[in-house]
């Protein structure tokens, strides 16, 4: 099969509509996508950005917990309203022994040093530190865990396997 100017403009004019290699090969017939695929960079003809991509970036957020209309928020929104409150109390230091629960357990310095101490402020509710210091020690999930992670429910993935090995 050789690139003729007729079929190199057929080929132009297809690109240009927006069809994909696979047909282009097809509807020009005798070559390939590849070929097609070849020929198109060869000529300097315009990339084209896959919308495939694009859907799936919207179906992502759409599902990492990012719609208002949930009852669950999620763990993402619930870091970013901990980075919105600036209003940090003020440091309270306590040692070890001056240590209970409605203090925040984050150490300050080293345990060798002489000047070491805890923060001391008040606990966010289900955590052992304050506001800041839950910022520092837990880190938001990346959208990919999101999707697994449910709070009572084992993921899809592993209850088929499960299934599959009885």
């Amino acid at each position: 099969m050789s690139w003729t100017d007729e079929r190199e403009s057929k080929l132009k004019e297809l690109w240009a509509k927006g069809h994909t290699a696979s047909q282009i090969a097809e509807i020009l017939g005798g070559t390939t996508r590849n070929a097609v695929i070849g020929k198109a960079h060869r000529l300097k003809l315009a990339g084209r950005a896959s919308s495939t991509k694009q859907t799936k970036i919207v179906k992502k957020q759409a599902v990492s917990g990012e719609n208002k209309d949930e009852k669950h928020i999620s763990r993402r929104n619930r870091f970013r309203s901990l980075l919105l409150d600036k209003n940090f109390e003020p440091e309270n230091p306590k040692k070890l022994e001056e240590l209970d629960d409605q203090n925040c357990r984050w150490p300050i310095g080293h345990p060798d040093q002489e000047s070491f101490y805890f923060c001391g402020r008040s606990p966010v509710e289900g955590f052992s530190y304050c506001k800041l210091h839950v910022l520092y020690a837990f880190q938001p999930k990346n959208p990919k865990e999101e999707l697994i992670d449910k709070e009572d429910d084992v993921p899809e993935f592993i209850e088929k396997k499960v299934k599959a090995s009885k």
